[in-house]
């Protein structure tokens, strides 16, 4: 089998300039790609900005003989977006890839959450998603290809304390990619999504919150697995799913440690009667909430055709 390559494509990987941003930009271009490194610089909680770390990213491609650029837009407003696409136009003249990587956090309790803790995070994860894709959008439409990676998380996919803002931004990532996936299947352009699990910048942080509340031995567990969250074991995953070859569309991937799933939403087959009370819903709550024989809809309209179907499946009930 041929190594996956990259060859005459070009990406810009947000968030690049450390953490999982900066492997998916150094595996990229190591297999041939052109790579936007985008980077703000500054702290995790994303006040303030630095030059320096897009750049020396891009450096150490270029040392290890491959061809990248910086840019230090943010992607927090929609003119960043589209400088961050702009970049690579001027330096490349194209833009196949994307990977909308970059994040902040500012964790906090839901009832100490304030407009401070929730605007910045949703600017850069969820806003900032929307930024950079939509001029990226524009080229790839016209084009006729594109390969968009999303980044959500498990706190935006299972919920976790004091991210609830995280976790909102993180979720809306999810739906964004489902939607894309759907309207750019005409347009060959692919999206999906990574929830990766890495030792980053942003697990310390989190795991510093925690750790007020762990036990010894929770503590000692969390560092043992920690030491196995290789960043680099992730963006095997994201370059992947930004190859041409890669077959799927509007799907989630769960990475970390060199271990890959899916996730997906599931639809239990549910209990139907055409005159539905609270009390049915009462004495049924096993029966709805059972996962066997589940599915898995890929759009609404799918979804509606199984509701029909369950009412279809009882015509006794129907016609009471």
């Amino acid at each position: 089998m041929t190594d996956l390559r990259f060859d005459g494509r070009v990406a810009i990987v947000t968030g690049a300039g450390g953490g999982l941003g900066r492997h998916h930009a150094l595996l990229l271009a190591s297999r041939g790609a052109h790579v936007v490194v985008n980077d703000l610089g500054g702290p995790i909680d994303g006040d303030g900005d630095d030059t320096g770390p897009a750049e020396a990213v891009a450096q150490e491609i270029r040392d290890q003989g491959g061809e990248a650029v910086a840019d230090t837009h943010s992607v927090a407003t929609a003119d960043g977006g589209e400088a961050i696409v702009r970049t690579a136009l001027k330096t490349y003249g194209q833009l196949d890839i994307l990977v909308n990587n970059a994040g902040i956090l500012r964790d906090a309790p839901f009832a100490d959450l304030t407009p401070a803790h929730l605007d910045p995070v949703i600017d850069v994860h969820l806003r900032g998603t929307f930024h950079v894709t939509k001029p990226a959008w524009l080229v790839m439409r016209e084009q006729g290809y594109g390969r968009i990676v999303n980044t959500t998380s498990a706190a935006g996919l299972l919920g976790t304390a004091r991210k609830s803002n995280y976790g909102a931004a993180k979720a809306g990532v999810v739906g964004l990619t489902r939607t894309l996936a759907q309207e750019g299947a005409s347009h060959g352009i692919k999206v999906n999504a990574i929830a990766p699990i890495a030792a980053t910048r942003m697990l310390t942080h989190s795991m510093g919150e925690a750790d007020r509340q762990l036990t010894p031995e929770a503590r000692a567990m969390m560092d043992a697995v920690a030491g196995k969250l290789d960043p680099a074991l992730v963006s095997p995953v994201v370059a992947f799913l930004s190859h041409e070859d890669c077959p799927i569309t509007g799907e989630t991937y769960t990475a970390g440690a060199g271990q890959v799933a899916r996730f997906f939403t599931g639809r239990t087959r549910g209990y139907y009667h055409p005159t539905l009370s609270i009390e049915d819903i009462r004495d049924h709550l096993s029966e709805i909430r059972d996962e066997t024989g589940y599915t898995t809809p890929a759009e609404p309209g799918e979804e509606i055709a199984q509701l029909l179907q369950a009412i279809a499946a009882t015509p006794k009930l129907a016609d009471a």
